[in-house]
């Protein structure tokens, strides 16, 4: 813009300096030279106006540029910051806790070890707990079960020794129970047997109990 401005006026002053010249060549030679020289103005005008305009597109793109390169060196700056952050971080979890976790492995590592050295002895224990623990739900079963058959009724014993196996006497005991059971049911079937076979003789030969008896 001020480089145009400059040779308007340089052109101006040469003009000036050759006007006497130009007097001498008469009157159309010098209205054809003003029309020359205004359509050059013109022109020069146009491109002054031209070249400002692409100056203000170039300064609105260079201030948006400039903008956007603050926003992204902002951006830089806080990613940057970040990242010092998480490295400090990083360098402090390094020096102080992946020690602390060293050791605590160590020590978990150092009690397994010892854990499988002691679970066969524990698991021996164990075994004879269990068994000792079953012994004794055996005996208690036992005993509950000599309990209740010694407060059952003679009645309910005597009919579970002679007709179940689920009584909890010895074998011979209940071999004893029902050979005197079956002697007896023996004797009871033949004297019932001996009085019935009376009576149907009495029956027979018609004879009164009273009778007989007073004869």
């Amino acid at each position: 813009m001020t480089s145009d401005a400059q040779d308007l006026s340089t052109m101006r002053r040469a003009l000036n300096q050759s006007a006497p010249h130009r007097e001498t060549n008469g009157f159309e030679n010098q209205s054809v030279s003003t029309s020359k020289l205004e359509a050059s103005v013109k022109k020069m005008a146009q491109q002054a106006a031209q070249y400002e305009s692409q100056m203000k597109e170039l300064e609105s793109q260079f201030s948006q540029s400039l903008s956007n390169f603050r926003a992204i060196d902002s951006l830089y700056k806080e990613v940057f910051t970040g990242i010092k952050r998480n490295s400090k971080r990083a360098d402090r979890a390094l020096n102080s806790q992946i020690p602390t976790i060293e050791s605590s492995l160590d020590e978990s590592v150092d009690t397994l070890s010892e854990l499988a050295e002691t679970l066969p002895h524990i698991q021996t224990q164990v075994k004879d707990v269990r068994l000792v623990y079953d012994s004794g739900r055996a005996k208690a079963q036992s005993l509950i079960m000599d309990l209740t058959w010694l407060n059952t009724s003679f009645y309910e014993r005597w009919r579970r020794t002679i007709f179940t196996p689920s009584a909890p006497v010895s074998g011979r005991w209940k071999v004893l129970m029902r050979l005197i059971f079956a002697v007896l049911f023996l004797m009871c079937c033949t004297v019932v047997w001996v009085g019935a076979l009376g009576a149907y003789r009495a029956y027979r030969h018609k004879l009164v109990w009273g009778e007989r008896l007073m004869s």
